[in-house]
């Protein structure tokens, strides 16, 4: 009894503890996106009219018909698919490498995360550079090497466009995940691995059997954060392509800002904001199931 009042106290003193920063929370998260719902209810466009209407659902009935934002959508979907997954293994690898043992060793680390932080607009205007037609660095090496024979527009053809954003954004965001697959591998014993290597196993079943499933934690919260930051990306498309050529790479983020800030329809926007933060609340939920899952439980050794 005594055990158990002592721990509804601690229970109690946690919460008054965190009471301040749910606020916050609820400040600066809950009432924005609370606000953001009720004004997608209202048709308010200062381009046509200054009073907003109540329009109920109207927007979002809009938007299941709105060819534009669901090829934005793809859009987004496809670049965050495949950054994410290429982040993944290649922050896996680095991780791996840098988890080892050689002369150097933090001053690779160091230089490794410096591409995560520096600033984004900055990185865009210079792959924006790199991959220019005429001045950039990736068409002078290949006209080098013989492998063209004139200038590739990188950023006028949608294909090739796609290709340069995520190029950029894996080379920025790898490193965020490195860091924190390094910090998970750090956390597992060396012991594991020799008594699985005195067993006769190889290293690739060590990855497979020891490594990847105390490791998946840390790589599915790797993929939870990459995915948010993925499918908002804004700063980095915009400095590049601002959504060229064609659209091609017009993500969800850049509709949402040409929505609100260029045609200034403010209760369409808001309805725009809404389905993007709930298929993030989505993804959020089922994230958190899988991490959930894959957490060892109390009887296992």
């Amino acid at each position: 009894m005594k055990t158990d009042t002592i721990r509804r106290r601690e229970q109690n003193t946690a919460w008054i503890m965190l009471l301040p920063a749910l606020l916050l929370l609820l400040l600066v998260f809950a009432y924005p996106i609370a606000r953001a719902f009720w004004l997608s209810l209202f048709t308010q466009n200062l381009g046509t009219k200054l009073q907003a209407e109540f329009s109920g659902l109207d927007n979002y009935v809009r938007m299941a018909g709105d060819g534009r934002f669901w090829q934005s959508f793809l859009t987004t979907s496809i670049f965050t698919t495949t950054s994410v997954l290429l982040e993944l293994l290649l922050g896996m690898g680095i991780a791996l490498v840098l988890n080892q043992r050689f002369l150097g060793r933090s001053l690779v680390r160091t230089s490794a995360i410096l591409p995560w932080a520096l600033p984004t607009a900055l990185i865009g205007l210079a792959w924006a550079w790199i991959f220019n037609d005429q001045f950039g660095v990736v068409n002078d090496l290949l006209l080098r090497l013989g492998l063209i024979t004139t200038g590739i527009n990188w950023l006028g053809e949608p294909n090739l466009a796609r290709i340069a954003v995520i190029f950029a954004d894996v080379w920025k965001t790898t490193p965020f995940i490195s860091i924190l697959l390094l910090a998970g591998l750090q956390s597992i014993s060396a012991d594991l691995y020799e008594a699985h290597a005195i067993d006769g196993a190889s290293p690739w079943q060590s990855f497979r059997q020891i490594t990847l499933p105390l490791l998946m934690p840390q790589i599915l919260i790797a993929a939870l954060f990459r995915f948010a930051q993925a499918f908002g990306v804004f700063d980095l498309i915009a400095v590049m392509t601002n959504g060229g050529p064609g659209g091609a790479t017009e993500v969800v983020s850049l509709y949402i800002y040409s929505t609100v800030m260029r045609y200034l329809d403010f209760g369409y926007g808001a309805a725009l904001v809404v389905v993007t933060f709930l298929l993030l609340v989505v993804m959020v939920a089922i994230a958190s199931f899988l991490l959930s899952k894959s957490r060892p439980t109390k009887g296992m050794a």
